[in-house]
């Protein structure tokens, strides 16, 4: 949090020119779109980014708490195109935060951890509900981080309570219970398999006994859920192949296997990380990724060196020698 705040300070020009220069290597790796949670107007900021000239990326526009209001009054729906980004941006959910992480035992957890405490429920159900349920009566879809179970199971409840839509961001531990929930909710299971090679040793240590609901994305999948892939940049690197090789191959880089039955066919986790599209269709956005390689590795360690020869953006060029 301290370098975060110290980046905060920055002169917005700065940042923008650095913004800028992730959004072109992004483009490299064949990323042709984000969700931007940054804790900020994201709508301000890319109007402001993309009239300068960063277009190298479609960006949802997240909405914290502090400026849901705002959108609301704007007119703002999930959605929606920003005005002034050439169609480029467009409104994202409600994000809001109601636990912590696995590292630093705050993920919210039913067992407690092995030295005390369940973790931290930073916005209880009472705070929760009537955030999102005033989001959805205005047409703003809600992405809730939860990465305890017992986090998963409270947003699970607000899904069902509001009857809002959207997403629980990680879920990257699910009770039994709660597993079949996803699907029947319509509720979307917004992952990132890269995390398993960090957290392994973690998920050992702190949810002893029970890892095989840790990181569940085959059990999610069997389940019925919807599965989006992405990467927590910057906890992670911007990098879909890397996200790839980790959701269809659980061997870790010092060659242990763990939990394989959480693997991902390719197929799944290529349509999991495209939008749904399977195929390219006649009349469909020309946002296309070209790959040096005849065909795509089965291997967790070939797909993430995967070669990029050209990315496009809505039939333009933003990476490769045509670009």
């Amino acid at each position: 949090m301290p370098l975060m705040n110290e980046i905060q300070r920055v002169d917005p020009e700065v940042r923008d020119r650095l913004v800028d220069s992730a959004a072109r290597a992004a483009a490299a790796r064949g990323v042709v779109g984000v969700v931007d949670f940054e804790i900020a107007d994201t709508l301000a900021a890319w109007r402001r980014r993309i009239g300068a000239g960063t277009r190298h990326l479609r960006v949802r526009c997240g909405i914290w708490p502090r400026w849901l209001d705002a959108a609301i009054a704007a007119g703002m729906r999930t959605g929606d195109v920003v005005p002034g980004t050439a169609g480029l941006a467009t409104v994202g959910p409600l994000k809001v935060i109601v636990d912590g992480s696995l590292g630093t035992r705050t993920a919210y957890c039913h067992d407690p951890y092995p030295d005390g405490g369940h973790g931290v429920l930073s916005v209880p159900p009472e705070r929760l509900e009537p955030l999102m349920r005033h989001a959805h009566e205005h047409g703003v879809e809600s992405a809730i981080h939860a990465i305890g179970d017992h986090a998963c199971e409270h947003v699970l409840d607000a899904f069902a309570a509001t009857g809002a839509r959207g997403s629980v961001e990680h879920a990257q531990f699910v009770a039994e219970r709660d597993f079949p929930r996803f699907a029947r909710s319509g509720v979307t299971a917004s992952i990132q398999p890269a995390h398993v090679y960090d957290d392994v040793d973690l998920a050992e240590r702190y949810w002893p006994g029970r890892t095989h609901r840790a990181f569940p994305y085959g059990t999610l999948h069997a389940a019925g859920a919807r599965l989006v892939l992405g990467s927590d940049a910057p906890v992670a690197p911007l990098d879909p192949w890397r996200t790839l090789a980790a959701a269809i191959d659980r061997t870790l880089p010092d060659g242990r296997v763990w939990h394989r039955e959480h693997e991902l066919d390719l197929q799944v986790a290529l349509a999991a990380s495209t939008g749904g599209r399977a195929r390219v269709a006649v009349g469909d956005v020309a946002d296309l990724v070209v790959l040096d390689a005849d065909t795509l590795p089965r291997s967790g360690a070939e797909l993430a060196a995967m070669p990029v020869w050209g990315t496009m953006l809505g039939g333009r060029w933003t990476h490769g020698p045509l670009a």
